[in-house]
């Protein structure tokens, strides 16, 4: 649990603010950007100035567009120095893109995030890595301002609490998980809408794209490893975009032999994007540090430079010593 001297003093430094500058991490998932516009709404209806932003590719994936979005601005209209500038569920300063530098020039800069890997930047840390979503941390903080509850954030926080958690079916769901949920529920959230949003819908073009990843999947036995592999040529076939992917590791988790899965998306750039996801045996989370990236225990990932080939090779190479 998040210390509350801390809650407080983040509390502190918001509440005196007239003007706020909200970021969170790159290609934001639901957590990331459901804590933002949460802890944003809840600022602008406290009377507070307020923009959120996240940088390039600025693109929402479609399962989220159904989440009030009115306060984004792109990333070259954000403040450049902000007197007061709060991070989402960016485990580093990097994880913000060209934003980056924004918080570096900003007055205060509070990080609000709950990954194990977190480096501690930022000038109040409000971290705990036992949080089952950064949506949680800024729940708790909401209740330290005062600030009511509306079916807005209560939306938007449910739903970083429902990605985060795999629809509070992680180990990292507790007691204290649902009981939050359920007083999101109580202040308005839709479970069914949240659900159907970003677990049931997707363009048809995802089943096309799905069908290329999954007809390259591989399985190591020995490692207890599948692999699958989707490229930008993949997705342009299709018609869609990396966005519209972001549940896919979820089939690929599913084949029963493995512990740890692997999605490797290769970027028109050339960089390899990996997601890995663990049934508990791996550590997949200090695998993808090793490999310059980041994450939980359960689910991490990495930017890798190079071919897709050896990217995969790294992975099953170093999986053993995480175990």
């Amino acid at each position: 649990m998040i210390d509350r001297a801390i809650l407080e003093k983040a509390a502190e430094v918001i509440a005196s603010a007239e003007s706020i500058a909200l970021a969170c991490h790159i290609g934001p998932d639901g957590d990331a950007l459901g804590s933002m516009l949460g802890l944003g709404i809840a600022a602008e209806n406290a009377g507070k100035k307020v923009v959120a932003s996240f940088g390039t590719p600025f693109a929402l994936p479609s399962s989220l567009a159904f989440l009030p979005t009115t306060l984004l601005i792109p990333p070259q209209d954000f403040p450049a120095d902000p007197p007061i500038m709060i991070v989402f569920d960016a485990g580093s300063l990097d994880r913000l893109g060209e934003l980056a530098g924004n918080a570096s020039r900003a007055g205060t800069t509070i990080v609000i995030d709950h990954h194990v890997t977190n480096e501690g930047f930022g000038d109040i840390a409000v971290v705990d890595a036992e949080a089952a979503a950064t949506g949680e941390l800024v729940a708790y903080l909401l209740q330290v301002l005062g600030w009511p509850l509306t079916p807005e954030i209560a939306t938007c926080l449910h739903t970083a609490l429902v990605t985060d958690t795999g629809r509070f079916s992680y180990g990292n769901t507790r007691p204290s998980t649902l009981m939050l949920a359920a007083g999101l529920v109580a202040a308005g959230a839709q479970p069914p809408e949240i659900s159907r949003h970003i677990y049931e819908e997707a363009p048809f073009g995802y089943l096309k794209a799905a069908g290329a990843a999954l007809s390259s999947a591989e399985l190591d036995e020995e490692k207890r490893l599948v692999t699958a592999v989707i490229t930008q040529a993949d997705l342009n076939e299709a018609g869609i975009d990396w966005g519209d992917i972001d549940n896919l590791i979820n089939t690929v988790r599913l084949a029963v032999e493995a512990d740890v899965a692997v999605l490797a998306k290769v970027h028109a750039d050339g960089k390899v994007k990996l997601s890995l996801r663990s049934r508990g045996a791996t550590d997949v989370g200090s695998l993808a540090v090793e490999m310059g990236g980041g994450g939980h225990r359960l689910a991490a990932g990495v930017t890798y430079v190079g071919d897709v080939k050896d990217a995969l090779d790294e992975v099953r190479k170093r999986i053993e010593d995480f175990r």
